[in-house]
């Protein structure tokens, strides 16, 4: 097979880890992989591993990116791939409307993969288009079926994401080199039972919980708790990291909570971690951060929605509290602290499942 993949760029995140694992899939068993971006930092990786990419920015959420649709599709001509995968909303539509001018004969099979619970509209109903429509859980399906009930439901796969359990594992310790960097990057967190909340700087990520949460833990229960809230901060809500330092700062916790930024080394603060917590405002299409710290034989305690509570039932149903109810999370995250439950092993949310799955997907729609 000739496989196309399109997304708007490759600078990380789950969507890209998962364009990048389907594309040296593809490269392994054979088939020619090709990645369309506007580029970025992984790019060097997927080149390596064998990919071929092409350098074009559909992403950009303007009708002026619609200009690009005459020339991809004599691109698309001359190419003939037998499988475009489009995995976000705009290049979606400049590949749709691209590949609707081709000659049925000559228009390769469409595949669009649904990684997000988009606004309900007109826009985003782009992403139901496909020959066959991959929704990454089963709560992305119920997104799909529920909000645009005209979409053939049998077109429709789900295909949960996966981890490599050769990399997230419970018994996976850092490095004694890793373990010293950390303790003196993090004198504060000396003797305190580690607590991580992953995610970028955004509201909708639920920091503000968090921080309100580790009061509670210091100030009311006197427990000797250290907090680490890891993500980077996004240029245009500067006023909201704002916001959370000057929360920390007025709860008196400086000394409690750290600010991360992004991090590279995610699995190590996982594995030091004695809960990791996942506490998104609205539901998560999956929850990649949530089944790395499972996997890793971490407690994770979150808001029971979406992909989050379809991970949670499955490995670690004691982790699943009720959407922003501070009070169930606040005996729940104890009750971890004081006695904490070992999550079932990973056998269900597997790399290898995922690329099968997608590869049989990509097969089947030849």
């Amino acid at each position: 097979m000739k496989v196309l993949q399109v997304l708007p760029a490759l600078n990380g995140g789950g969507v890209e880890t998962g364009t990048l694992e389907v594309a040296q899939e593809l490269v392994n068993k054979g088939h020619d992989s090709w990645v369309l971006s506007a580029g970025g930092s992984m790019v060097t990786r997927l080149e390596r591993e064998g990919s071929t990419h092409v350098a074009w920015d559909l992403g950009k959420k303007s009708l002026f990116t619609l200009r690009h649709i005459w020339r991809l599709r004599a691109w698309l001509a001359d190419q003939a791939f037998d499988v475009i995968d489009v995995r976000s909303r705009m290049p979606a539509w400049v590949v749709y409307l691209a590949w609707k001018g081709l000659p049925e004969n000559a228009r390769p099979k469409l595949v669009s993969t649904v990684h997000g619970l988009y606004s309900v509209n007109a826009y985003s109903k782009i992403m139901c288009v496909g020959d066959r429509v991959v929704t990454v859980s089963q709560a992305a399906r119920d997104y799909v079926t529920s909000n645009y009930p005209g979409v053939d439901t049998a077109k429709l796969v789900v295909i949960p994401r996966g981890i490599e359990p050769s990399h997230y594992y419970p018994e996976f310790e850092p490095t004694a080199d890793w373990s010293a960097q950390f303790s003196a990057e993090f004198p504060e967190a000396q003797g305190k039972q580690l607590i991580t909340m992953p995610g970028r700087l955004t509201r909708l990520k639920g920091q503000t919980d968090f921080i309100r949460l580790m009061a509670r833990l210091v100030h009311e229960h006197h427990l000797p708790v250290y907090g680490l809230i890891v993500g980077g901060e996004d240029p245009k809500r500067q006023a909201y990291a704002q916001e959370l330092r000057d929360l920390v700062n007025g709860l008196n916790l400086a000394e409690n909570i750290r600010f991360t930024g992004a991090r590279n080394d995610i699995r190590e603060l996982f594995a030091r971690s004695v809960i990791v917590l996942s506490l998104s405002s609205q539901p998560e299409s999956f929850g990649r951060t949530v089944l790395e710290a499972l996997s890793l034989g971490r407690p994770v305690v979150g808001y029971a929605h979406g992909g989050v509570a379809e991970i949670l039932a499955a490995l670690f149903p004691e982790g699943a509290v009720p959407l922003q109810d501070e009070q169930a999370l606040l005996q729940t995250v104890i009750s971890q602290l004081n006695n904490p439950a070992t999550p079932s092993l990973n056998t269900v949310f597997l790399k290898q499942t995922m690329l099968d799955r997608t590869l049989n997907v990509y097969e089947g729609s030849l």
